[in-house]
């Protein structure tokens, strides 16, 4: 029954906030300038997909985005490991990448650009920069909480360090890094949309904001759902995957 309470309450939300946007712009006077009307909207939505348009602007995205996960999760998960080794490097490297976690890296998108150019390389290094954190903290966390007891009991037995690291530590640490992980997907996935709007040759983020200086609402509004229902799909697929690690560790 709980179940169901959620499902009803997923879909209520989207349809209220459409019922909403009608009002407004049919009954409350807003602009359709500013603001056009749904049925625009999702005129111009078809529109873009029945042409297929915004394939190449996604690949561009959806590119930027595995590549600076990839590195993220890779550089992250190990450097977390590495740093959980001891704990003197715990207390050392968590609280200082905790600090800088803390700080809107999204600042820094200029000296990217100024790096990295235009073009895909600073939103992929953007991205993986920023992605990298909260991975990073997930990993030292995750593998600060296995208990001792049971490494000791591994050790005791005659477990190599692969196989320690195999069925002691990383199952142990596996829900938090995963966790962590995801955050880390989502994190990348808002910076990447995010500089693109700000400073980019292409991409999804790029079309936006070029439809927005064009005055062409309906068709900018259409992208921003397009670009929404994308990041619902990428983010529905990482939770299932999540839950699929923790049944399978």
């Amino acid at each position: 029954m709980r179940q169901v309470a959620v499902r009803a309450m997923q879909v209520a939300v989207p349809l209220v906030l459409l019922a909403l946007w009608y009002l407004a712009t049919t009954r409350w006077g807003v602009s359709r300038i500013l603001l056009p009307n749904p049925a625009d909207a999702a005129r111009a939505l078809g529109n873009v997909l029945a042409t297929g348009e915004y394939l190449d602007d996604l690949r561009v995205t959806l590119t930027e985005l595995a590549i600076a996960f990839a590195i993220s999760l890779s550089t992250g998960i190990t450097v977390g490991y590495l740093i959980s080794r001891t704990s003197f490097q715990v207390r050392v490297f968590d609280p200082l990448l905790s600090a800088i976690y803390s700080v809107p890296l999204i600042l820094f998108l200029p000296l990217y650009v100024l790096w990295f150019g235009l073009g895909p390389a600073s939103k992929i290094a953007l991205g993986a920069t920023i992605s990298f954190f909260p991975i990073v903290l997930s990993t030292i966390a995750g593998f600060g909480r296995v208990d001792q007891m049971m490494v000791t009991a591994a050790r005791s037995m005659g477990a190599s360090g692969l196989q320690l690291f195999r069925f002691v530590l990383l199952p142990a640490a596996f829900p938090v890094i995963i966790a962590g992980a995801r955050l880390g997907f989502t994190v990348a996935l808002l910076s990447i949309i995010g500089s693109e709007t700000l400073a980019s040759l292409a991409g999804l983020g790029h079309k936006i904001v070029e439809l927005n200086e064009g005055m062409e609402m309906p068709r900018m509004f259409a992208y921003i759902t397009f670009v929404v229902a994308i990041s619902a799909i990428l983010n529905i697929t990482v939770s299932r995957l999540e839950a699929w690690g923790r049944r399978h560790t």
